[in-house]
């Protein structure tokens, strides 16, 4: 879509598909720029609920989102992992709808290929959180490395955090409200794996330039703390 900061990029995508008064649909998991980028471009931000694998938007919420008012649909790549442009690209040329993809940041090859492997070796030893799944030919360049916490709520996944955080590993909450409760762009709509993820996950580290010793630190503090999983 060009160069420049990509909220300014969209902003500038959507206002020259001519989404004036018309509705954009877009994720609420994720950052408050998308919505902010619709909104100023004149469009009204319409929230889709995400994929509970990738987190990004649901193609099938996407088609359940659309109305006649609906001119554009945004698929943000949530965290390094792509959004699923074959089957959101199907239902736009379908029913007419301007397509804005949006990475939130990009990194060099290099860099990609080191967080790869770093959340190789996570993924591979981290047994009692449930690890990113990345969905087949999709790609995830592990720009967070987000994993689920799943016990009884969110006290337990805060709880999990702070322990970690206590043992000396950098972790954060990497969703803390959905866009669609925020004050500026709250909608009434039920988004259950959106309302999931904001009460589950948690980004670990999985920079390019962590060490073998410093993931193993990540893994032996994760795994001590078994027991808030829920039965599979």
């Amino acid at each position: 879509m060009g160069t420049g900061h990509p909220a300014d990029v969209l902003q500038r995508a959507l206002a020259g598909a001519g989404v004036r008064g018309g509705e954009v649909i877009v994720p609420s998991y994720g950052t408050l720029e998308v919505a902010e980028a619709v909104r100023q471009a004149g469009g009204v931000p319409v929230f889709a609920d995400i994929d509970a694998d990738t987190f990004c938007v649901d193609p099938a919420a996407v088609e359940a989102a659309v109305t006649a008012r609906t001119q554009a649909v945004v698929p943000v790549h949530q965290f390094g992992h792509r959004a699923d442009m074959v089957r959101i690209g199907r239902l736009a040329e379908r029913r007419g709808l301007f397509v804005a993809e949006h990475e939130v940041q990009r990194t060099s090859s290099v860099e990609t290929a080191m967080r790869q492997a770093n959340a190789a070796y996570l993924i591979q030893r981290l047994t009692d959180v449930v690890t990113p799944r990345v969905h087949p030919g999709a790609g995830h360049t592990f720009l967070q490395f987000v994993v689920r916490v799943p016990g009884n709520g969110r006290p337990d996944r805060d709880a999990f955090a702070r322990t970690l955080r206590a043992r000396g590993v950098r972790c954060r909450v990497p969703v803390q409200t959905p866009v669609h409760r925020m004050p500026l762009f709250r909608r009434d709509v039920w988004l259950p794996e959106t309302e999931r993820a904001a009460d589950e996950c948690l980004a670990l580290p999985v920079d390019a330039g962590m060490t073998r010793r410093e993931l193993q630190r990540v893994v032996s503090a994760c795994n001590a703390l078994g027991g808030l999983l829920q039965p599979a």
